[in-house]
Protein backbone atom coordinates (compact mmCIF):
# COMPACT_ATOMS: atom_id res chain seq x y z
CA UNK A 1 0.00 0.00 0.00
CA UNK A 2 1.71 3.01 -1.03
CA UNK A 3 2.17 5.67 1.93
CA UNK A 4 -0.08 8.08 0.56
CA UNK A 5 -3.03 5.82 0.77
CA UNK A 6 -2.03 4.81 4.52
CA UNK A 7 -2.28 8.77 5.62
CA UNK A 8 -5.27 8.91 3.82
CA UNK A 9 -6.36 6.26 5.86
CA UNK A 10 -5.37 7.51 9.33
CA UNK A 11 -6.81 11.16 8.70
CA UNK A 12 -5.67 14.72 8.64
CA UNK A 13 -3.70 14.24 12.22
CA UNK A 14 -1.31 11.88 10.21
CA UNK A 15 -0.69 14.38 7.52
CA UNK A 16 -0.05 17.31 9.95
CA UNK A 17 1.97 15.11 11.68
CA UNK A 18 4.53 14.26 8.80
CA UNK A 19 4.25 17.77 7.83
CA UNK A 20 5.93 18.58 11.09
CA UNK A 21 8.28 15.99 11.19
CA UNK A 22 9.21 17.17 7.82
CA UNK A 23 9.54 21.00 9.51
CA UNK A 24 12.35 18.93 12.54
CA UNK A 25 14.18 16.69 9.87
CA UNK A 26 14.93 19.48 7.35
CA UNK A 27 13.05 22.46 6.33
CA UNK A 28 12.01 22.23 2.58
CA UNK A 29 11.00 18.94 3.35
CA UNK A 30 8.60 20.11 5.69
CA UNK A 31 7.53 23.18 3.14
CA UNK A 32 7.24 20.37 0.51
CA UNK A 33 5.01 18.12 2.53
CA UNK A 34 2.87 21.20 3.02
CA UNK A 35 2.97 22.32 -0.59
CA UNK A 36 1.53 18.28 -1.11
CA UNK A 37 -1.00 18.68 1.34
CA UNK A 38 -2.18 21.96 -0.07
CA UNK A 39 -2.06 21.26 -3.41
CA UNK A 40 -3.73 17.72 -3.54
CA UNK A 41 -6.47 19.06 -0.81
CA UNK A 42 -5.11 16.31 1.69
CA UNK A 43 -6.86 18.49 4.60
CA UNK A 44 -10.43 19.81 3.47
CA UNK A 45 -13.74 20.80 4.99
CA UNK A 46 -15.54 17.84 6.15
CA UNK A 47 -18.26 18.89 3.56
CA UNK A 48 -15.28 18.89 1.00
CA UNK A 49 -15.80 22.34 -0.08
CA UNK A 50 -11.99 23.32 0.76
CA UNK A 51 -10.91 26.43 1.78
CA UNK A 52 -14.36 27.93 0.61
CA UNK A 53 -15.41 27.20 3.96
CA UNK A 54 -13.57 30.41 4.57
CA UNK A 55 -14.10 32.60 1.98
CA UNK A 56 -18.29 32.01 1.20
CA UNK A 57 -19.24 33.98 4.15
CA UNK A 58 -16.79 36.45 3.52
CA UNK A 59 -18.13 37.10 0.52
CA UNK A 60 -21.49 37.25 1.56
CA UNK A 61 -20.69 39.57 4.56
CA UNK A 62 -18.39 42.35 2.27
CA UNK A 63 -20.25 45.44 1.74
CA UNK A 64 -21.50 46.11 -1.85
CA UNK A 65 -19.34 48.34 -3.01
CA UNK A 66 -15.18 48.90 -2.06
CA UNK A 67 -12.66 51.18 -2.89
CA UNK A 68 -11.48 48.31 -4.95
CA UNK A 69 -14.84 48.10 -6.74
CA UNK A 70 -15.69 51.49 -8.59
CA UNK A 71 -19.58 50.30 -9.43
CA UNK A 72 -20.91 48.51 -6.84
CA UNK A 73 -22.87 45.29 -6.85
CA UNK A 74 -26.83 45.91 -6.59
CA UNK A 75 -27.88 45.04 -3.71
CA UNK A 76 -31.34 43.84 -5.04
CA UNK A 77 -33.48 46.63 -3.47
CA UNK A 78 -33.95 48.89 -6.58
CA UNK A 79 -35.08 52.02 -4.16
CA UNK A 80 -31.67 51.68 -2.27
CA UNK A 81 -29.87 51.69 -5.10
CA UNK A 82 -31.16 54.34 -6.47
CA UNK A 83 -30.88 56.36 -3.82
CA UNK A 84 -26.82 55.19 -3.21
CA UNK A 85 -26.50 56.14 -6.96
CA UNK A 86 -28.00 59.60 -5.99
CA UNK A 87 -25.93 59.98 -2.59
CA UNK A 88 -23.02 58.91 -4.76
CA UNK A 89 -23.22 61.51 -7.21
CA UNK A 90 -24.15 64.42 -5.32
CA UNK A 91 -21.37 63.46 -2.74
CA UNK A 92 -19.04 63.50 -5.89
CA UNK A 93 -20.33 66.90 -6.68
CA UNK A 94 -19.62 68.11 -3.44
CA UNK A 95 -16.01 66.96 -3.80
CA UNK A 96 -15.84 68.54 -6.79
CA UNK A 97 -17.66 72.22 -5.32
CA UNK A 98 -15.10 71.68 -2.41
CA UNK A 99 -11.62 71.37 -4.38
CA UNK A 100 -12.57 74.08 -5.96
CA UNK A 101 -12.90 76.48 -3.45
CA UNK A 102 -10.20 74.96 -1.65
CA UNK A 103 -8.47 76.24 -5.39
CA UNK A 104 -9.36 79.52 -4.88
CA UNK A 105 -8.60 79.79 -1.30
CA UNK A 106 -5.42 79.17 -2.16
CA UNK A 107 -4.98 81.16 -5.34
CA UNK A 108 -6.57 84.44 -2.61
CA UNK A 109 -4.19 83.49 0.11
CA UNK A 110 -1.36 83.43 -2.86
CA UNK A 111 -2.39 86.89 -3.80
CA UNK A 112 -2.84 88.42 -0.55
CA UNK A 113 1.21 87.38 0.68
CA UNK A 114 2.37 88.73 -3.07
CA UNK A 115 0.25 91.58 -3.07
CA UNK A 116 2.42 92.16 0.67
CA UNK A 117 5.69 91.41 -0.48
CA UNK A 118 5.07 93.86 -3.42
CA UNK A 119 4.27 96.32 -0.99
CA UNK A 120 6.92 95.20 1.07
CA UNK A 121 9.47 95.31 -1.54
CA UNK A 122 7.85 99.10 -2.68
CA UNK A 123 8.83 100.75 0.31
CA UNK A 124 12.28 99.01 0.76
CA UNK A 125 13.31 100.41 -2.93
CA UNK A 126 11.70 103.46 -1.86
CA UNK A 127 13.53 104.11 1.79
CA UNK A 128 16.73 102.88 -0.03
CA UNK A 129 16.26 105.04 -2.90
CA UNK A 130 15.98 108.11 -0.67
CA UNK A 131 18.56 107.39 1.35
CA UNK A 132 20.59 107.11 -1.72
CA UNK A 133 20.06 110.33 -3.29
CA UNK A 134 20.30 112.70 -0.15
CA UNK A 135 23.64 111.35 1.58
CA UNK A 136 23.90 111.43 4.98
CA UNK A 137 26.36 114.29 6.89
CA UNK A 138 28.24 111.34 7.77
CA UNK A 139 28.90 110.29 4.68
CA UNK A 140 30.36 114.10 3.60
CA UNK A 141 32.71 113.91 6.00
CA UNK A 142 34.45 111.07 5.62
CA UNK A 143 34.85 112.59 1.67
CA UNK A 144 36.77 115.60 2.96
Amino acid sequence: MPIVARLDELGKPAWIALMILGFFVWWPLGLATLAFIIGRGRITYSNGRGMSRWWGPADQIRPAGTWWQPSPRPSGNRAFDEYRQDTLRRLEEEKREFQEFLRRLRMAKDKAEFDQFMADRRTRSATSSSQSSDPSPSQNSLSV
